[in-house]
């Protein structure tokens, strides 16, 4: 079919699909004579519409690849070594496997898991991840053996194990590509996508797209921001409809064709996308593609750099979810005595009660009960709008030096940040971490604009880059990118070394008020 026939028959309507298995193209029959209307055989049309399966049925296989790759590679080395030797014995080589598998397995496929080569096919690192992971494997399992005291009369285990390795992990991650992107092929599998940008670049996109078949992307339609052109795909109209389209035509990614594009209206988009779940992708040119760090997304025939949302999930939740429960269990047990007199003091010192529960958005903008040791008289509440008009913050936050519902033992708790010890629980029931951006009150969540909101993709956090870094003395929009500089740099060392500096921060007191 020429490119100008697949161009007149590419969909253009807007009907969501959840599946995901229609064709992309409409014509009434295909070049090898098939029409491509039939249904697809049931079994196979099963592989490409039932995504828990699927992604279940991936990272069983892929897991199953990589620990039979690893036992494999250790059994290859000390084989070969026995061989090379004249001492090849079968049952103390199987032996030998076994007492140094589950070491070598386990930092494996720890590895592999922080990387994302457990990920989703598109954002899936390729062959050169792999093998750096298995570089990591070895490093960190050969130290182990020394720090241990295993002694070694030659360390070709290590060298040896790392050579099958990269054959059988990455020949069988190969094999699995082929065999899996075969029958996504088999069931027209493709990932509806919208086009944004200037009409030259979307109509170059859009070739390049089709031009490569294994990229399997359905275009939906495309928003342009100048005067758009024939190109065979769908005018979606103005971009403001971009997140009506995301829900009513199940769209999967959005790829912005041009690297110039306007920032504020990108940071829009991104937002939107992430808020829907969507992956967002973005057509570098040259200069991107030399100076950025993004990791390009390959075989899509044009160099895409997925712009990643800012959240934590797989194995970096589980990690960090750890992290949190169990210290946030050591700072109760450590910080108990003071909890005690804290709500004496408030007990003893004003009517109402120990602890205040303020309803505030959490992760997704859900809103939760955060827990604080009141630290305000009781009609607090009713006396905020008289106050309104002697607000010091910048932007959304509500804040004033001198607050008149203050209770004089809230306002010593306030100075100290010891009002916010309770929210420890709050981490304890997931609904906050120990790191990450504050959460709002109601009134001041209510004045955000849309680029804050993105904020809200992962849990609260007790304590933030806001408070190691100027605290209440700082701009709001200030504040705010100091959280998107977080979410896009977080680790559990990020963590600690936040957690760190929060203490001097409280003991100096800087910007609290």
């Amino acid at each position: 079919m020429s490119k100008s026939a697949v161009k007149q028959t590419i969909r253009t309507d807007a009907v969501a699909d959840p599946e995901g298995t229609r064709p992309l193209v409409a014509a009434p029959a295909s070049s090898d004579g098939r029409d491509i209307r039939a249904r697809t055989p049931y079994l196979l049309r099963q592989v490409a519409g039932r995504e828990a399966h699927r992604r279940i049925g991936r990272v069983v296989v892929l897991f199953g690849i990589d620990v039979a790759g690893i036992w494999g590679a250790i059994f290859s080395a000390l084989a070969v070594k026995g061989l090379v030797l004249g001492e090849f014995d079968a049952d103390m080589v199987i032996d030998g496997t076994f007492d140094l598998f589950a070491f070598a397995a386990l930092v494996t496929v720890l590895l592999f898991a922080r990387v994302g080569l457990y990920d989703p096919r598109p954002s899936r690192p390729g062959y050169a991840r792999t093998i750096a992971c298995l570089i990591q494997a070895t490093v960190v399992s050969l130290i182990f053996a020394l720090v241990s005291g295993t002694e070694f009369s030659t360390y070709w285990l290590f060298f040896g194990g790392l050579i099958f390795a990269s054959v059988y992990v990455g020949g069988g991650r190969w094999l699995f590509e082929l065999v899996s992107g075969g029958l996504l092929d088999a069931v027209g599998y493709r990932r509806r996508a919208v086009l944004v940008g200037t009409s030259r670049r979307i109509h170059a996109v859009a070739e390049t797209l089709e031009d490569s078949p294994a990229a399997r992307y359905e275009p939906v339609g495309f928003f342009a921001l100048d005067q758009s052109e024939p190109n065979g795909l769908r005018d979606l109209g103005h971009l403001d409809r971009l997140s009506d389209l995301i829900i009513e035509a199940s769209i999967e990614e959005v790829i912005i064709t041009d690297s110039d594009f306007p920032q504020d209206r990108a940071t829009d988009v991104i937002s939107k996308c992430h808020l829907h779940g969507v992956r967002v992708r973005i057509a570098p040119s040259t200069t991107d593609v030399l100076t950025q760090r993004s990791d390009p997304v390959l075989g899509e025939g044009v160099p895409l750099l997925e712009v990643k949302p800012p959240v934590f999930e797989g194995f970096d939740f589980v990690v960090k979810r750890v992290f949190d429960f169990f210290l946030a269990v050591l700072l109760l047990i450590v910080a108990s005595p003071l909890l005690v007199l804290t709500a004496l003091a408030v007990k003893l010192t004003s009517r109402g009660p120990v602890l205040h529960q303020n309803l505030r958005p959490g992760i997704g903008g859900k809103p939760f009960g955060c827990l604080k040791f009141r630290t305000m008289y009781e009609d607090a509440e009713q006396r905020q709008a008289t106050l309104e008009p002697l607000n010091e913050a910048s932007g959304a936050i509500f804040k004033i030096r001198d607050d008149p519902r203050l209770t004089r033992v809230g306002s010593f708790l306030r100075r100290n940040s010891i009002d916010e010890l309770p929210q420890l629980l709050n981490v304890l029931r997931g609904e906050m971490s120990l790191v990450g951006p504050r959460p709002l009150p109601l009134r001041d969540h209510a004045r955000l604009e849309d680029w804050h909101r993105r904020r809200y993709l992962v849990l609260p956090g007790v304590t933030g880059l806001w408070q190691v870094s100027g605290r209440s003395n700082l701009d709001f929009d200030d504040m705010v990118r100091l959280d998107f500089m977080y979410l896009e740099r977080w680790s559990v060392l990020l963590d600690l070394v936040i957690l760190l500096k929060t203490v001097p921060a409280v003991v100096r007191r800087r910007g609290a008020w």
